[in-house]
């Protein structure tokens, strides 16, 4: 997402250097989010799954539920599914980042001015969300299990993360790790919306105020990925619920499974509770959502400026400039140093020892005389 990578606003691929930031940074914000709103999602998910209380009412449910939490389950049950979360969530960014930054590079094209079009953008976040959800669904099933078996009195609880695993080997194979994994895909449709918009903001807000996407402050940050996650998770929402329900389904034993498949729970849900069951949990999913969406995205650009400054800046001092086979200099300081500032420099401190310079055609020293 950050442009301030090598190949990240250029049309070059990213670096080693620069898909190990991207991961980096990508897993430890979304560990840091998850552990700030785990209690919401706890929330979340047992709506979506078993709808509203007999008698609640929507305006205190967010309230009522966590003091039914609390009184039933303790504190710790607030953080039911925080280590599969967590465990899901590093390969999950990581992976996500990595793979949107890579496609990002592979779309780009030299008339772009730097900028990738909205479809490009959509392609490398689909493309992103395909690899990342075949990877971690089977963390995801056990978290949405962890945090629903608590309302399930005739079920046998799971014991943990690992026994979740195991008996879900057991008892219902590899396809029970699968479970959901159609919506899923379907959510594709959720990062194909959010990413591409909030490079779009990004772009706006940096030209508005006259500086780069590198440079723009938290705050900026911060409008943009709370604008777009909540633009994509209203669109989207629909299919969280399904996938909800076909994950948590398989957990009961001695039931008869309820839905069949996912055309299957869409009728019967539409039919049970009309168009509002797709949107149930949808107002605590945002409020969860736009935060966790805001500490992850305004953390992973904040540590991945970070780890570009600390990660093998040796290396990146080395190749800070080089001349492309155009004879064109490009800049590779990922801090966005000035250009021109230093070419002056390296052309000032060659000067006075021509034998130890790099040798360089003419016409390209030429080149990059005329270019000052």
């Amino acid at each position: 997402m950050s442009g301030g990578g090598s190949g990240s606003g250029s049309g070059a691929s990213p670096s080693t250097r620069d898909l190990i930031c991207h991961a980096g940074a990508g897993a430890a914000a979304g560990a840091i989010a998850a552990t700030f709103v785990c209690p919401l999602d706890v929330i979340k998910t047992r709506l979506q799954v078993h709808g509203l209380p007999s008698g609640q009412r929507g305006g205190s449910i967010i309230i009522t539920s966590l003091q039914d939490i609390m009184r039933s389950e303790g504190f710790r049950g607030m953080y039911r599914g925080l280590s599969p979360t967590i465990v899901a969530l590093l390969p999950n960014w990581a992976v996500y980042f990595t793979v949107y930054e890579h496609l990002k590079g592979l779309l780009h094209s030299d008339g772009d001015n730097g900028q990738l079009s909205f479809g490009a953008n959509m392609v490398a976040a689909a493309g992103a969300g395909a690899c990342t959800a075949i990877a971690t669904n089977p963390l995801w099933v056990v978290k949405t299990r962890l945090q629903t078996q608590g309302m399930r009195p005739g079920v046998v609880p799971y014991t943990g993360m690992v026994s979740a695993f195991t008996r879900i080997i057991q008892e219902e194979g590899i396809r029970g790790l699968y479970s959901g994994i159609v919506p899923s895909l379907a959510g594709i449709s959720h990062v194909a919306i959010q990413f591409p918009a909030y490079e779009k903001l990004k772009s706006y807000m940096a030209k508005r105020n006259n500086t780069t996407i590198e440079k723009l402050s938290p705050v900026h940050l911060a409008i943009a990925s709370s604008l777009s996650k909540i633009t994509a998770s209203v669109t989207t929402y629909p299919h969280e619920v399904v996938r909800s329900r076909l994950q948590e389904q398989g957990q009961a034993r001695n039931v008869a499974v309820q839905y069949s498949g996912v055309m299957d729970c869409i009728k019967k849900v539409f039919q049970k509770e009309g168009f509002a069951g797709f949107y149930r949990g949808c107002t605590t999913n945002l409020l969860r959502t736009t935060p966790s969406a805001v500490i992850t995205f305004t953390s992973y650009e904040m540590i991945h400026r970070f780890m570009l400054q600390v990660i093998l800046p040796g290396e990146e001092k080395y190749s800070e400039t080089r001349t492309n086979s155009d004879g064109h200099v490009k800049a590779q300081k990922a801090s966005g140093g000035n250009l021109k500032e230093d070419s002056d420099s390296n052309i000032q401190q060659s000067q006075p020892q021509p034998s130890k310079q790099t040798r360089t055609p003419l016409g390209k020293k030429e080149q990059l005389a005329s270019r000052h």
